[in-house]
């Protein structure tokens, strides 16, 4: 006989849903979901098989249902309420809000390690820069020296933070004379979260992008654009030849014949100006 699964366990409520169901079905064969259904108090037979599905969403009331019908209660019935809010939520700060609430919480930490990890790495632009900063000559792992490197400067504690975080993923090593250095640590990001993440990623490179412009000469920085009119079908096209220049880019920066002294960030930006013609009003 199946274990009912804990909710804990989960970064998508719906999955969470549908393996609960299976278990619950194979403790008792004339389990439904319509017995389920009438558990939480609400009328449509097909409601759990329709947010399963992601048909449909769960109200506040229907949510309540949902926690009565599955028997949670304290930490299991606050983790299902945040999964359900993150993953409805209308905008990108409400979903930032609940999933650090979740990264926060012990039982992430201990069911999630790695990728808890992973999801804090992607979480804020420091992270990524801290791990290249460790591959630049004069690298010094220390919260201090970091905190006035990079630019913006970040918090020390943020800094710790990023190096504890880097460590934990691998991606920092302690090498043969107790130094840092970067590693072949990989990360695992989950995939119930990982557009949502990657959404952050993006936002916070853009956003110092944005403040680049005003903060550094026109020598320490350079940026390129244009505007144009194309035919929808050349979108792939473009989007190809933009993952063709950064990979030259990158074997350019790999096969540096000089150490490292700075870490850049280059963004490779297309997105759209206006609605195509033959579909606006």
């Amino acid at each position: 006989m199946a274990d009912l699964p804990a909710p804990t366990a989960y970064l998508d409520h719906r999955a969470f849903l549908r393996d609960w169901f299976d278990a619950k079905k194979s403790q008792n064969k004339r389990f439904s979901h319509r017995a389920f259904v009438r558990r939480t108090g609400q009328k449509s037979p097909s409601l759990l098989a329709d947010v399963i599905a992601g048909r449909r969403n769960l109200t506040a009331d229907g949510l309540e249902g949902f926690i009565t019908a599955l028997g949670l209660s304290g930490n299991e019935a606050e983790w299902f309420s945040d999964l359900v809010a993150m993953h409805q939520a209308e905008s990108t700060e409400e979903r930032a809000a609940v999933l650090d609430r979740l990264l926060s919480r012990r039982h992430f930490r201990d069911a999630h390690r790695l990728e808890g990890a992973s999801l804090r790495y992607l979480s804020h632009w420091s992270y990524a820069a801290v791990h290249e900063l460790a591959a630049c000559e004069g690298f010094e792992a220390d919260p201090h020296w970091i905190s006035r490197t990079l630019r913006p400067r970040i918090p020390v504690d943020q800094a710790r933070e990023a190096l504890d975080v880097l460590c934990e993923l691998g991606l920092l090593v302690e090498g043969p004379d107790g130094a840092l250095t970067q590693g072949q640590g990989t990360l695992v990001t989950p995939h119930e979260v990982q557009s949502f993440v990657a959404h952050r990623y993006h936002q916070g490179m853009i956003a110092r992008a944005a403040e680049a412009v005003e903060t550094f000469a026109s020598e320490e920085r350079h940026f390129c654009a244009v505007t144009v009119a194309v035919p929808r079908s050349m979108l792939p096209e473009l989007k190809t030849e933009l993952d063709r220049v950064q990979e030259t880019l990158l074997s350019r920066c790999d096969s540096a014949d000089s150490p490292a002294e700075q870490v850049l960030q280059i963004n490779l930006q297309l997105f759209p100006l206006s609605a195509p013609t033959r579909e606006t009003p």
